[in-house]
């Protein structure tokens, strides 16, 4: 009789499963239905308490720091993680939480967080200039746009030295004794030595620098400017020699009712000009800004800005023939080369297959390093040795570049292809194969109307990963031609290779016109729109492809 059976016939189900694992009548070891786990052991109690500890200890020094910055957000966010790790790895149960955990923080961290702060930026003007705070940069002028003042008084000066940095210990007119450095603001010191002429030179804990270890110092001491207060508008001292100092004061007034800086030699009046910087009325502008939002602005100088419209649309054309000429041609040579090293009778299989896969082996960066070298222009392999001397500019000339990226890269690409060809034609039923001979089909026919489509159902969704793979192939553009040869057109550093996400990069990193977080970040999300559109597109026509072979 089953269990039901015995527990409507009155028969306690103790009766029939004693240990109450619902196992009873079932072959194996008993209690195999419901598996127990017993308290952890000693040493994992041990390794997970100094586990946590561990995570703990730097989860607090990060709070800490976190708390000082002011950064509540961050704060609030990171305690509540904090809190969250704690209660899954002390509470008892919850294995699947266990291992999830980590990988869904790193997600969160390293993926999530990445693309949600990089659509923010999209929305700001943050780059060189524009990085900090409107009170950062108001403290930045004042420091950076100082001059000395005129007829001030000589500070003798020594150099001290303590944990790797560097200090200035000023002795003033009067004979006060003060000591500083760009980071500690002056401040009066008692119990300094002193030297015959009244000099302040040593001081207890720091080590005074001779005059030879001044002068292999010489620039990192040059760059040494002490605030004489907290106040950015007192002014610093600086040292030209190690060994007198004088005042310098800002050129530029700050004031702060009126939210302007007047330049005290011209009278220029800079005003906020709600772009993030300062401005007089003919348009110039203070080198430093702040962050601020712009919404669209981005988006629009992308099509609209004169120095980046032109080169970005035609950026954009050969990033698509780049991306799907890549794709057409690995795969022709990948599929070709599978079904000629894929036959029966071909000996040596083994040792051709490895062969070719060969370039796949190499890294990307590292492969296109070298043919940068077998193809430059002037020493390279293939116009010296090959050629005879010749002068090709195959990484020059605008066409010939766009040629040699596409022929390296079909180098690097094929052995993928081919791999994967190889796979999906040993999957292949032989029998169809052999029921079109055997109806007289040829080889041609049987390769276009049979394997193709059978292959393209398997493969297609690879070549898509392909082409989103190609589209942002950063490697083989920058390490081959660095984008180059530049256009003449733009005062940017933009080339005939260029492909977005290299532009992007060129953006981002300040490689013509300074770095430009927002904008970069903004080419970023336009090739987000085109790669997911040209994917969504394609998966659909996959979908087609599979019902008419159903």
């Amino acid at each position: 009789m089953t269990d039901t059976e015995l527990r409507q016939a009155g028969t306690p189900a103790s009766a029939t499963d004693p240990d109450g694992s619902g196992s009873a009548g079932r072959p194996g070891r008993p209690g195999a239905g419901r598996r127990r786990f017993g308290p952890d052991t000693t040493k994992g109690t041990v390794a997970k308490i100094v586990l946590l500890g561990l995570v703990d200890a730097l989860a607090v020094y990060v709070l800490m720091m976190l708390f000082l910055a002011e950064s509540w957000g961050a704060l609030a966010v990171s305690s509540a993680v904090v809190l969250a790790i704690n209660w899954i790895y002390l509470r008892k149960g919850g294995l699947p939480a266990k291992y999830l955990a980590p990988g869904v923080l790193f997600l969160l961290v390293f993926q999530v967080f990445v693309v949600l702060f990089s659509g923010y930026i999209a929305f700001t003007n943050y780059g060189d200039g524009h990085n900090s705070t409107k009170d950062d940069a108001i403290a930045a002028i004042q420091l950076t746009a100082q001059k000395r003042v005129p007829d001030s008084p000589a500070y003798k000066t020594a150099v001290l030295a303590k944990d790797n940095s560097f200090y200035l210990l000023f002795t003033d007119p009067a004979g006060k004794v003060s000591l500083g450095s760009t980071e500690a603001p002056l401040e009066a010191v008692s119990g300094a030595g002193k030297d015959s002429t009244g000099k302040a030179n040593a001081l207890d804990g720091y080590r005074t620098l001779n005059f030879q270890e001044i002068v292999a110092n010489q620039q990192q001491i040059l760059d040494i400017t002490v605030p004489v207060s907290a106040d950015p508008a007192d002014g610093t001292l600086r040292t030209a020699d190690g060994s007198n100092a004088y005042q310098f004061k800002p050129a530029l007034t700050y004031d702060a009712a009126a939210d302007t800086f007047t330049d005290t030699e011209t009278g220029a009046l800079y005003r906020d000009n709600g772009e993030g910087a300062f401005a007089a009325s003919n348009g110039e502008t203070l080198t430093t800004g702040w962050k601020i939002d712009v919404g669209m602005e981005n988006f629009a100088r992308a099509f609209t800005d004169p120095s980046l419209r032109g080169p970005l649309l035609g950026v954009i054309l050969w990033t698509f023939t780049f991306a799907v000429t890549s794709v057409a041609l690995t795969f022709a040579m990948g599929l070709f080369l599978a079904m000629t090293f894929n036959r029966e009778d071909l000996r040596g299989k083994k040792v051709y297959r490895i062969l070719m896969i060969l370039p796949y082996a190499f890294p990307a960066f590292l492969s296109g390093l070298v043919w940068s070298g077998i193809l430059n222009p002037q020493f390279g392999w293939l116009n010296q040795t090959l050629l005879g001397g010749a002068t090709i500019g195959w990484l020059t000339d605008p066409f010939l570049a766009k040629i040699s990226v596409l022929v390296v890269n079909l180098w690097l690409g094929f052995p993928y292809m081919f791999l994967v060809c190889t796979g999906a034609l040993q999957s292949l039923p032989t029998e169809l194969d052999e029921a079109a001979r055997m109806d007289g089909a040829g080889p041609w026919r049987v390769f276009r109307s049979i394997k193709l489509p059978l292959l393209l159902v398997s493969i297609a969704p690879l070549l898509i990963s392909s082409f989103a793979f190609n589209f942002n192939n950063f490697n083989v553009i920058f390490m081959l031609t660095g984008g180059g040869p530049r256009f003449a057109d733009t005062d940017r550093d933009i080339g005939a290779t260029d492909i977005l996400i290299t532009l992007v990069y060129k953006v981002a990193f300040g490689q013509g016109t300074g770095r430009d977080y927002g904008l970069a970040s903004a080419l970023a999300i336009i090739i987000f729109i085109i790669v997911a559109t040209v994917s969504a597109i394609s998966f659909k026509q996959t979908k087609a492809l599979e019902d008419v072979n159903s």
